[in-house]
């Protein structure tokens, strides 16, 4: 480790705790050469199992470009992308194992890109449920209205009894 004021590659821990429920270890340094403290976190270094059964570290960046392009020309900017890849990496963090699926990438994507924009859902979706026809669209759809209609009655019978 080295220091971030001197560039020393010696420092001493004074301290170390869990953080972020497991996933990571807080380490308070100090530097041998300057004396000067600072913080470093570890995190587990989360690894993707491809389908040709390669493995990868994890990119919370290559998970966003897939959904930039799902994302071509709809209302949705980079600030909601960052949160979203933030969400796609939580999900996958907070299931507890160190390495990960493609197939698990996918799903992590699918529920939040769902709250940010249907359409965007739809053209990932297609895509990563591998549609074959029409049909496939109109299920998928079919299955949006449904939810929506759903939520809809759920949020007119909260207000209602308020």
């Amino acid at each position: 480790m080295h220091c971030p004021y001197c560039r020393h590659t010696d420092t001493r821990v004074l301290d170390s705790r869990v953080a972020d429920d497991g996933g990571a270890i807080r380490r308070r340094r100090s530097c041998t050469a300057c004396n000067k403290r600072f913080t470093t976190v570890e995190q587990i270094q989360l690894t993707v199992c491809k389908r040709s059964g390669a493995t990868e570290p994890f990119s919370r960046d290559k998970a966003v470009s897939g959904v930039r392009k799902a994302c071509k020309g709809r209302p949705v900017d980079e600030d909601d992308l960052a949160r979203l890849g933030q969400q796609v990496e939580h999900a996958l963090r907070a299931a507890g194992g160190a390495e990960v699926s493609s197939h698990e990438v996918g799903l992590a994507v699918l529920e939040p890109l769902k709250a940010l924009d249907k359409v965007a859902y739809l053209r990932f979706a297609s895509v990563y449920k591998n549609f074959t026809d029409v049909s496939d669209f109109a299920d998928e759809i079919a299955t949006l209205m449904a939810a929506d209609a759903n939520h809809e009655f759920v949020a007119e019978q909260h207000s209602a009894g308020s």
